[in-house]
């Protein structure tokens, strides 16, 4: 998320991230997706010895198809304003960690809030009661949604990809621990998506 939120404002790879490390995150599962293997090929490789090989290297990537996720973030009110204006009209092209995956749906339909928390450390109502799209008419919705929340450090499973920089020579993650909840799907909350 923060890499395609700093192509939505504009800012290159040596940019500071500082101002979303205090942010904080929450997902819904809509759509589970399907993973699938990208098989490609790149020549003139700069190898760890910093010498660059004419062998060609082959090598797969994996990413989901498919999926469908309601993300959430809360943070300062000026920077989350800025974002939701970068999210309508972004600087350069967003996309899904790589430049060819672009999102088949507008990516500023993601629910940017202050609010997502209670203080109990719950999701807040409107995030569990915001309404499942459907993809398509033949697709069911489901009994239940996942979701991921960040949590205190410590207290769920660790996620080593908080980005500390995106320069390639020295990119740097730092931890995030996160849980999952499950409600269920909210009543008469189903929107059909346009378009498919």
């Amino acid at each position: 998320m923060i890499g395609l939120l700093c192509a939505a404002l504009g800012r290159p790879r040596d940019a500071s991230l500082e101002d979303f490390l205090p942010m904080r995150m929450a997902v819904r599962v809509d759509r589970e997706g399907r993973l699938m293997r990208d098989y490609h090929t790149a020549q003139n490789v700069l190898r760890a010895s910093g010498k660059n090989t004419q062998d060609t290297v082959l090598s797969e990537r994996f990413y989901l198809a498919d999926a469908n996720f309601l993300v959430g973030l809360s943070g300062e009110v000026p920077f989350v304003n800025q974002l939701v204006q970068a999210l309508v009209a972004p600087v350069w092209p967003m996309f899904l960690g790589r430049k060819s995956f672009v999102s088949s749906m507008p990516v500023g339909e993601a629910v940017v809030a202050e609010d997502i928390y209670r203080e109990d450390g719950q999701l807040a109502d409107w995030f569990t009661s915001y309404p499942w799209r459907k993809p398509h008419r033949n697709h069911r919705p489901p009994d239940k949604l996942h979701y991921i929340l960040e949590t205190a450090y410590g207290q769920g499973e660790p996620r080593p990809d908080v980005p500390l920089t995106f320069v390639s020579k020295n990119r740097a993650f730092a931890i995030r621990h996160v849980r999952t909840q499950i409600h269920p799907l909210p009543p008469e909350s189903v929107l059909e998506l346009e378009g498919r």
